[in-house]
């Protein structure tokens, strides 16, 4: 696969926000009483650090109630390397500079980085007619759904959660599940320096292919494929 160059230097962020540093002040968006619980909130952050945005997701998770909404993060991470909560030490050959986190989602090893679309999802599964594996079913359902739209061809695998194009991975799934409600969700490899995921087994398979949109022909902006994801992904949650 050829190498791409970058994306720090081809293009800008999903926004053009402070990049880094995040405020999630008022991440909890308005509760709702209603009987049948509303879509999610979508909420575009742009280009974050890792670190900040867990701990954001972790806190959003310890003080919503049963009433407060569901919401979407769609953004960007620097490069980083995340590490499953049972992930092996021995999936990472090589990070070199790239920080490695130790995070507490589910699965292995995985790289994030500029040019893939991040998107959390933050759910109250309670109020869902589904469970987790359901919902892992609906994540890569609404990415099939996205590739579809640009004529792209994708399937998902038996035991190996993610959505792939010819046998290559072009998005990752993880999860984590407390007090039944969700967190963490699903990165798209979009226009991105693919170069870092030779340096670690993805996803805990060793010599795993990894594709992104742009080599399968499309060029859309990021900021408007993120936003066809937030209404596949917005779709399938809220399908019965």
């Amino acid at each position: 696969m050829e190498r791409a160059k970058p994306a720090e230097s081809r293009r800008a962020p999903l926004s053009q926000g402070r990049q880094g540093g995040l405020d999630f002040s008022s991440s909890i968006a308005p509760s709702t009483s209603e009987a049948t619980a509303p879509p999610p909130v979508i909420k575009r952050l742009g280009r974050v650090d890792y670190l900040p945005t867990w701990q954001a997701m972790r806190n959003f998770n310890d003080l919503r109630s049963e009433s407060t909404r569901d919401e979407i993060w769609l953004l960007e991470h620097f490069p980083v390397y995340t590490l499953g909560l049972n992930g092996k030490q021995d999936h990472v050959l090589n990070a070199g500079a790239i920080p490695l986190v130790r995070s507490d989602r589910g699965g292995q090893v995985t790289y994030h980085g500029p040019g893939q679309i991040i998107a959390y999802l933050l759910l109250d599964l309670r109020r869902h007619s589904f469970g987790v594996r359901e919902l892992v079913r609906r994540m890569e359902g609404a990415v099939i759904g996205l590739l579809a739209d640009y004529d792209v061809p994708a399937h998902c695998r038996a035991g190996a959660p993610g959505v792939y194009v010819k046998g290559a991975k072009i998005a990752a799934l993880g999860l984590r599940v407390r007090r039944h409600c969700c967190y963490h969700g699903l990165a798209l490899n979009v226009d991105m320096d693919l170069e870092p995921f030779s340096r670690i087994d993805p996803c805990g398979y060793p010599g795993l292919a990894v594709t992104q949109a742009r080599d399968c022909g499309i060029h859309d902006k990021m900021a408007d494929i993120a936003d066809r994801l937030a209404k596949h992904l917005t779709r399938t949650i809220c399908s019965d």
